[in-house]
Parts: C-alpha cells; sequence; structure tokens
C-alpha cells in the first residue's frame, strides 16, 4: 500500500484551514519521474557526479533542488505538473475519507503550491537516509504550517 499524508495549511491566507491528502507515486511513475529529472539536468549540462547512482533517488533530489536553476522551464513544467498529481484535496475535513483529484480554485495562494511540493518531495523522501539535508532545508520553510502526518498501511509515521 502506498504511504499518504495529510497537509492541512495554518498560514493565514484563502488556503488557512485546507486539507490536501498527499498520496506516493507508485514505484513505476516514481522511477520514470527521477529519470526525466536526472535527464532534464543532464540537458542542462548541470554537472552530475559519478556517485549519483549510489545515492538513490534522495541524492537525486538533492542535486536536484540545488541544481534546478540550470534546467529550462520547458523541461522543469511537466515535472513540476506532475508532482501535483499526488495531491488531491480534502473537501471537509469532518470527513477525511473523501478526497478528490485538485481543481484550479482549490489552491489559491502560491506558498500552499509550494508547500504542498515540499511535502510531496517529503513523503517521498523523507525514508531515505541520505534525504537528512533536505528535509532540514525542507522543514525551514514549514515553520507556520502543519507538517503532514503520513500513513502506510493505516500506520502512522513520523
Amino acid at each position: 500500500m502506498r504511504n499518504t499524508a495529510d497537509y492541512t495549511v495554518t498560514s493565514e491566507g484563502r488556503d488557512k484551514g485546507k486539507v490536501f491528502r498527499i498520496t506516493e507515486m507508485s514505484a513505476t511513475q516514481g522511477e520514470m519521474w527521477a529519470a526525466r529529472v536526472f535527464l532534464a539536468l543532464a540537458k542542462s549540462n548541470v554537472e552530475i557526479p559519478d556517485e549519483i547512482e549510489d545515492m538513490g533517488m534522495a541524492g537525486l533530489a538533492s542535486l536536484t533542488l540545488k541544481s534546478l536553476k540550470g534546467v529550462s522551464f520547458e523541461d522543469a513544467k511537466p515535472l513540476l505538473d506532475e508532482m501535483f498529481t499526488c495531491v488531491q484535496l480534502v473537501p471537509d475535513a469532518r470527513h477525511p475519507q473523501v478526497t478528490r483529484p485538485l481543481i484550479e480554485d482549490d489552491i489559491e495562494e502560491i506558498g500552499t503550491r509550494l508547500q504542498l511540493r515540499r511535502e510531496v518531495l517529503h513523503l517521498h523522501l523523507g525514508s531515505f537516509p541520505l534525504a537528512g539535508p533536505l528535509k532540514s532545508a525542507m522543514s525551514r520553510g514549514t515553520a507556520n504550517d502543519t507538517p503532514a502526518t503520513a500513513t502506510s498501511q493505516g500506520q502512522s509515521v513520523q
């Protein structure tokens, strides 16, 4: 069963109180997404260390976050868009079992979009030991928001 995490927006603004459910990509989708990230970095002449293969997806994510400035928008946009296929809205927090796919007006603040991207990465990479520096960097941006609580097969994961 794939991991999920609920994220509640606590920052002031139009999205305050909204709940989003993030679901882990399938292994195939995650592998293909990581491969496209790698190819976008290579195409942009980002120097990729030889040991990247040993670092796994967490190493790729760390490299990606440091190197995004070198990737063209045309290459980055489909990758960024795909991140939101992992996110659904919980329309009524009193009924958390009910979710629906996002529509354009569900997220009204840019900051919410950026935080949801961090939460998607955290859900996918949080279990990797090499993701420690990435997790630390992401946590600096979550001071005003409730961190997502991940679950796997009904078990709460911190």
